[in-house]
């Protein structure tokens, strides 16, 4: 339960940290309007035609009798849209990070600085294209994974009962789980901490990364909330990087930043 509220935590001092550093935020905010465009864009598509898409891959039903057919497809139109709605909510920060990349980084970096005592930061030394391939090809495993458990997702979904009660729980804390992965990769990577490393440190401490990102995952399923919170998830998961990899981090209230309040003497 400790685990549980120091992963919120951090997810609350991200927040506070772009807070203070309003310029920062709000260069943070463009990578993902434009990925809620794309992603907008697909899920009205899918909206539209979904319907279609299931009466023509389930053409045995064209034979049931009234109104069977006319349910079965309309609880598989359903369910492919939670599906592709859960997918986006997963695969909006890979892409959204990726999109991002530069200033994420950047962002992160100076998240370390501020936190750290001697005020340091490990800095990659690789270009930017190497970055970006990088991040691409673990953002594609994650994405894979996510896509497994997806498909797995779906299919508990026909379970009476505990595909509608159980099941979106577990979806919840799957969809945290990979969150927080792509997120703490910002941090991570540039202390050329592996994705197979990074897997095995995120898995050790379970609770914390819930904790971190089943919230965050709530919250990203409010439409246009993604947005507005990436900024602050990205400085949030580099605080708890520092965490799991046992850094020393300066108090929150010692921290300076523009806007922060000043320290009495």
């Amino acid at each position: 339960m400790h685990d549980l509220g120091a992963g919120f935590g951090y997810l609350l001092q991200g927040q506070r940290w772009v807070a203070r550093h309003g310029r920062q935020y709000g260069f943070g905010l463009v990578p993902g309007l434009i990925t809620l465009v794309l992603y907008v864009g697909a899920l009205v598509t899918l909206a539209l035609w979904g319907a279609d898409f299931v009466g023509w891959a389930t053409p045995f039903a064209d034979d049931w009798s009234s109104p069977w057919g006319g349910l079965f497809r309309g609880f598989l139109t359903a369910v492919l849209f939670a599906l592709a709605l859960l997918l986006a909510v997963v695969t909006f920060t890979a892409v959204t990070l990726l999109i991002g990349q530069p200033f994420y980084e950047a962002l992160s970096e100076t998240v370390d600085r501020d936190v750290s005592p001697d005020g340091s930061a490990p800095v990659s030394e690789l270009p930017l294209w190497r970055e970006l391939w990088i991040s691409a090809r673990d953002s594609l495993r994650v994405v894979l994974r996510a896509l497994l458990w997806g498909v797995l997702l779906f299919a508990l979904g026909f379970i009476p009962f505990l595909g509608q009660t159980v099941v979106p729980v577990i979806g919840l804390f799957v969809t945290g789980f990979f969150l927080t992965e792509e997120l703490t990769s910002v941090a991570l990577q540039r202390r050329t901490v592996d994705a197979r490393a990074r897997l095995a440190l995120l898995r050790s401490r379970r609770t914390l990364v819930w904790g971190f990102g089943t919230p965050l995952a709530v919250s990203f399923l409010v439409p246009f909330v993604a947005v507005f919170l990436m900024p602050g998830a990205v400085a949030g998961a580099t605080l708890m990087a520092r965490d799991l990899l046992g850094e020393e981090t300066k108090d929150e209230d010692d921290r300076e930043g523009p806007g922060a309040s000043p320290r009495p003497h």
